[in-house]
């Protein structure tokens, strides 16, 4: 078998006040064919995946491009005709061939083009004919097209938020890739729309017994496969909102039934899924109350894997405005900080502003007198099995607060954000991280508790209030039931 992979993925935030090019990528992660490393990121787990099936003789394999850009605003024009262009003349190149295998995100808008991925897609099923088998792994946080749906033969999405399986989610695409090309099975793919736009959190019910379902249903031979796509309120997509996708072996009736079940239970969860959000007041109040530490407050929409800048400085405010000690604060993006920092030396005191640049939501700068606790080059945390740069980063103490300024935007994943930059969690009280629940997974080992702190800021997290000009679908909550009007 001859088989072609590739991976161009990030998500749009068409309501961000950045703007996403090629730089993004670069400064992300690019790696042209043949240079994608051992560890995968979390849109190219497809490429370690067929690597293990290459070497023992079952595929020939021929690499693409794979490239993430950390969630930002919307992609220009110039650089998604680039990257596309790029992998249409890597395909072609590879031809002839039995299967391609995509690595995709799913929620990347261009200008002018509401639908990369299905733009991709199409254009890769024009050149490779029908009898190819094209496989697709999602993000749940994406847009699901019917252009994808009609052009893509495997489709697999991660089901857990965090997403803590995109390894399994790719070997899996991998998988049933191959077996489709071998003739072992012939998978049809049903789609449901669940017409309903929420946060879905699997770290807790009734997200987590319902995946466990998904799970379930897989393990017993039900289905080939069953996830959901959550959407991505942060996205102006014709397409968004939460979608069932599910895949029998050749029983077309046998994947609509399924996929109408879980669409119908899944919307009855509707307005219960989301976890407590507090002010930041009241998540402080709560934090210090803790009989032991450390105590994760997580600054939900202030997430740079939402496509904002991540330089808030609205919950860091409130916490100085407490007096509050013991704190680490991860993290505030703010390159210009970094540079004066990193001038200035490890010890040295200074008068800094950082924070609060990119929106007149996020907060304002914050001045202070600081001490330069640490410069790093090249800093790192992990997400699983990925390693996610942050680029140069300065430790700064003001008070009893640490903060961490990175010059590479990216939300918090793992408690060595701070260890990988010296500083001990088990000896702070409180820990402040910049994600919505991606957090989750590995703070959960280390945190005494964990409280979800909610700021209005760039983030658009109210679907009734936000102005989407290419949604011409009824879902929740901007209508109470959808599904009744589409009845009557």
């Amino acid at each position: 078998m001859r088989v072609f992979c590739a991976s161009i993925a990030t998500e749009t935030n068409t309501f961000s006040p950045l703007r996403t090019d090629f730089s993004d990528f670069e400064q992300s992660f690019y790696a042209p064919p043949g240079e994608h490393p051992v560890t995968p990121t979390l849109c190219s787990a497809v490429f370690p995946a067929l690597r293990k099936r290459a070497q023992v003789n079952e595929l020939e394999l021929i690499e693409g491009t794979a490239t993430w850009a950390e969630p930002g605003g919307l992609l220009n024009r110039e650089t998604w005709g680039r990257l596309k262009q790029e992998v249409l003349d890597q395909v072609t190149a590879a031809l002839p061939l039995d299967g391609v295998v995509l690595g995709l995100h799913g929620a990347m808008i261009a200008e002018g083009c509401v639908d990369c991925e299905g733009e991709l897609i199409e254009a890769i099923r024009a050149i490779v004919g029908p009898k190819t088998v094209i496989g697709a792994s999602f993000d749940p946080h994406s847009h699901l097209s019917q252009k994808r749906v009609a052009n893509a033969d495997v489709i697999t999405v991660f089901k857990e938020f965090p997403h803590t399986d995109f390894v399994e989610a790719g070997e899996a695409c991998v998988d049933l890739t191959l077996r489709t090309i071998k003739g072992d099975i012939r998978p049809v793919i049903s789609v449901f729309d669940v017409r309903m736009l929420d946060v879905l959190p699997t770290s807790q019910e009734p997200m987590r017994g319902f995946v466990d379902q998904l799970n379930q249903m897989e393990a017993k031979g039900e289905v080939l496969s069953a996830s959901v796509i959550h959407g991505f309120m942060a996205g102006d997509s014709p397409d968004i909102g939460a979608k069932i996708v599910v895949l029998t072996d050749d029983d077309r009736a046998k994947a609509d039934n399924i996929a109408r079940n879980l669409g119908t239970e899944l919307f009855s969860f509707r307005g219960q899924t989301k976890p407590d959000y507090l002010s930041p007041v009241e998540a402080f109040r709560m934090a210090q109350k803790a009989a032991h530490g450390p105590v994760v407050v997580a600054d939900v929409w202030d997430n740079p894997g939402g496509g904002v800048a991540g330089d808030s400085t609205l919950i860091l405010e409130e916490a100085i405005a407490q007096n509050l000690k013991s704190v680490a604060f991860g993290t505030i993006w703010d390159p210009m900080a970094v540079r004066l920092c990193h001038a200035a030396g490890e010890g040295a005191v200074f008068d800094l502003r950082f924070g609060g640049k990119t929106s007149a939501l996020a907060g304002n700068p914050i001045d202070a007198t600081v001490t330069v606790v640490r410069n790093q080059r090249n800093a790192v945390q992990s997400f699983g099995a990925s390693i996610v740069p942050m680029g140069d980063c300065s430790v700064i103490r003001l008070g009893g607060i640490e903060v961490v300024l990175n010059t590479n935007r990216s939300q918090a994943f793992s408690p060595d954000l701070f260890t990988n930059l010296g500083i001990d969690v088990t000896e702070k009280k409180i820990l402040v991280v910049k994600s919505t629940n991606h957090f989750h997974g590995a703070f959960s080992d280390v945190a005494a508790e964990i409280i979800y702190a909610a700021v209005e800021g760039p983030y658009p997290n109210d679907p009734t209030k936000t102005r989407y000009n290419n949604l011409t679908r009824s879902i929740w909550p901007i209508v109470k039931n959808p599904h009744e009007e589409i009845v009557e």
